[in-house]
């Protein structure tokens, strides 16, 4: 058989690149999954940051003042 034509079915037969794709397919998955977690939860999600933002800020803002005073 020819080399050319021997490294040829080599390489279709050779199983690594399967991982690759299965990898992928998988990533794809999880992506999908959080899209439509953040898409569903987005306006919840939203809010329950913006609380914690600002009960951050008024905190920082005690501790400035009361570091000030």
């Amino acid at each position: 058989m020819n080399v050319i034509t021997q490294k040829f079915v080599d390489f279709i037969k050779e199983e690594e690149g399967l991982t690759t794709v299965e990898y992928a397919i998988a990533g794809s998955l999880v992506a999908a999954a959080v899209i439509l977690a953040f898409t569903d939860l987005g306006c919840e999600v939203g809010e329950v940051i913006q609380a914690l933002a600002d009960t951050l800020d008024t905190g920082a803002a005690a501790a400035q003042a009361d570091a000030c005073a």
